[in-house]
């Protein structure tokens, strides 16, 4: 009877729902409970986007890993991370010298297994972070995104896991991260990787959306994967994870060895969870991202990435309508939104050549496709607006893409200059950590226990001094407070609002002001004697200072604006010089950078942001005389 293990990912179990993950006193009270279930052999514990939004709501995620750690490694429960190779745990590619830290510092934090996956399954992307984790100390599980594409075969990917076990991998892992791999697929998969080395460890991990992955689970388990990663409620199901109990019983009755659930410790965690929710994450969690929905076969978009964007379409929809109406053109609700962004997706992916739909990749086919729905509601044509990082995936810079890039591709390329790259994906990208050790001690900053701080400084740059200066932690707590107002006002219904609504207005008529009673109820008071009434006059509108006149250079979508995207690059200044097309600052929207670039040469008179505010369309950035 062959015994099938369980992990429990509940760094993932949120991402995939929504925005934000716990805080670490949180993480620290569910622990215990988590251990005394006694059905997991293993947790995952960070990796992904997990740091990113400790950072962003004002936590120091290095604190948070060694104490989230620590209770698993107590219990003999192995704790296993998220890396996204060349990228480490970020959207943009990392040094090599970064890189070779990242592992020490995670082996040095607690983190036993690292899942190594890059979404264009290049080797040379995977292989030497397997040899980095293994230098390190760390498990070194290599990943398998799967996906389904006419490139995208059996063959692919048992190939794919012989290079990666003759690389050294301890372990192999089919990331079926949006869940559309077919379960007769996957099963072949599996047993064409155990006929190849019978005792290497797979493990398999599905989203429920599209409503394969229980099938999958049991086809991939009677090929011989000895590990399934899981969730439980109230955050299965939907573009989460198959839950735990429905998984255990499905395999317990097909003649598997599994661990029995404590079902008290089981409920115990289920609320500690709906507290976690109601206290901040569920205000973050869009209620669609419970839900299961086959739509997401088409697309093919993760389950990861479906919490976020259900979040960021909020904001996307917002700037959208308000074009709209000033426009006299009707709404669109999300619903409409989704549906068109799900069907670009589909038009764009085989034109991009066929990524993986996983971090970064999706994030970058989701991007493309969506400006591409936002200009054509403005009457615009399709890829007038292409990020840098996008480009790079096109041009080949972050690894080789499965399929071939479409022809329209290959023009825009040659007319812009832009050329397609073959050479190693690393090389394109040096060495800075001494450029963040040297602007950590200039700062006064401490570079932390095994480098953490440094790692993290190198790893988030801009997140990170949002962070060290409050900003991130203000931001997010205004954030949360509007989510909460809104979400009151909207409970408690026009009831609530009549007692903030006014009793009595002055309204002027010809020049005289007037004070007048409103009734909401039909009910009026008493007539009293209508008289002009005494109003404060409005000063009169003093007119801004002007630090220059010339061009205004706006704001082309909703995001955060900053002078610079790296620590290599020098800030622009007023007074500096500029030429026509030079770029001039960026605004980070959908988690990429879109560079703004000068629209005639001249000198910068003003510049109308700091690095780190929130910029809407159309709001001036620059202006250049």
């Amino acid at each position: 009877m062959k015994e099938i293990k369980f992990s429990l990912v509940f760094r993932d179990m949120w991402q995939s729902a929504g925005k934000y993950q716990p805080r670490v006193d949180q993480l620290l009270k569910i622990a215990p409970v988590i251990i005394r279930m006694g059905c997991f052999d293993r947790v995952e514990t960070n990796g992904g986007g997990f740091e990113q939004v400790n950072l962003l709501y004002g936590e120091n995620p290095n604190k948070a890993v060694r104490e989230w750690t620590k209770p698993f490694h107590e219990a003999g429960i192995q704790t296993h991370m998220l890396d996204r190779a060349l990228n480490a745990l970020r959207m943009s590619p990392c040094p090599k010298d970064l890189r070779q830290l990242f592992y020490k510092v995670k082996k040095a934090q607690g983190t036993d297994i690292t899942r190594i996956f890059c979404g264009l399954n290049d080797p040379r992307n995977v292989i030497p972070s397997i040899q980095y984790a293994k230098e390190a100390g760390m498990i070194a599980q290599a990943a398998l995104c799967i996906t389904h594409s006419p490139v995208h075969t059996v063959e692919y990917y048992v190939e794919l896991a012989k290079k990666f076990i003759d690389a050294g991998a301890d372990e192999i892992c089919l990331k079926d991260m949006a869940g559309i791999g077919r379960p007769d697929t996957l099963g072949k998969i599996v047993a064409g990787i155990k006929a190849y080395k019978k005792d290497i460890i797979v493990q398999y991990h599905s989203h429920a959306g599209p409503g394969f992955n229980m099938a999958s689970i049991l086809e991939v388990c009677r090929n011989g994967c000895d590990y399934v990663d899981t969730g439980m409620s109230p955050l299965s199901w939907g573009t989460g994870h198959a839950d735990i109990i429905a998984v255990q019983e499905m395999l317990k009755d097909a003649g598997f060895k599994v661990k029995d659930i404590n079902m008290s410790a089981y409920m115990e965690a289920r609320t500690m969870i709906q507290e976690m929710m109601d206290d901040f994450l569920g205000y973050y969690i869009p209620k669609l991202n419970h839900l299961n929905n086959s739509l997401l076969i088409k697309p093919g978009l993760p389950g990861g990435m479906m919490g976020s964007l259900m979040t960021d379409l909020e904001d996307n929809l917002r700037s959208l309508n308000k074009w709209k109406v000033k426009n006299n053109k009707p709404e669109l609700t999300t619903d409409e939104l989704l549906i068109k962004l799900f069907d670009e997706v589909a038009y764009v992916w085989p034109k991009v050549g066929y990524p993986c739909l996983v971090t970064p990749f999706s994030q970058y086919v989701k991007n493309l496709a969506l400006m591409n729905v936002i200009q054509m509601e403005k009457g615009k044509e399709r890829w007038s607006m292409i990020a840098e990082n996008i480009w790079d995936m096109i041009l080949g810079k972050a690894g080789k893409l499965p399929g071939e890039v479409d022809q329209l591709f290959k023009d825009m390329a040659k007319e812009e200059g832009r050329k397609f790259l073959e050479t190693n994906p690393q090389d394109n990208y040096p060495d800075e950590l001494e450029t963040y050790r040297l602007k950590m001690t200039q700062a006064g900053w401490e570079l932390g226990e095994d480098n953490e701080e440094l790692f993290e400084y190198a790893m988030h740059p801009q997140q990170y001094e949002a962070y060290k200066s409050g900003a991130a932690k203000a931001a997010f707590e205004k954030d949360l407070a509007e989510r909460k107002e809104k979400k009151q006002a909207h409970e408690h219904g026009q009831g609530n609002m009549k007692k903030h609504m006014p009793k009595q207005v002055t309204v002027n008529v010809k020049g005289q002001n007037y004070l007048v009673s409103i009734s909401y109820d039909g009910t009026l008071p008493e007539p009293a004697e209508t008289k002009p009434v005494e109003v404060a006059k409005v000063a009169e509108p003093v007119a801004p200072v002007v630090a220059g006149e010339g061009l205004e250079i706006l704001a082309p979508l909703e995001g955060k604006a900053y002078l610079v995207q790296s620590s290599s690059e020098t800030p622009k200044k007023v007074g500096d010089h500029v030429e026509e097309g030079e770029v001039i600052c960026y605004i980070e929207a959908m988690k990429v950078f879109n560079r703004i670039k000068a629209e005639k040469a001249g000198t910068i008179v003003s510049i109308a942001f700091t690095s780190g505010d929130s910029v809407e369309e159309d709001d001036v950035l620059m202006t250049i005389a």
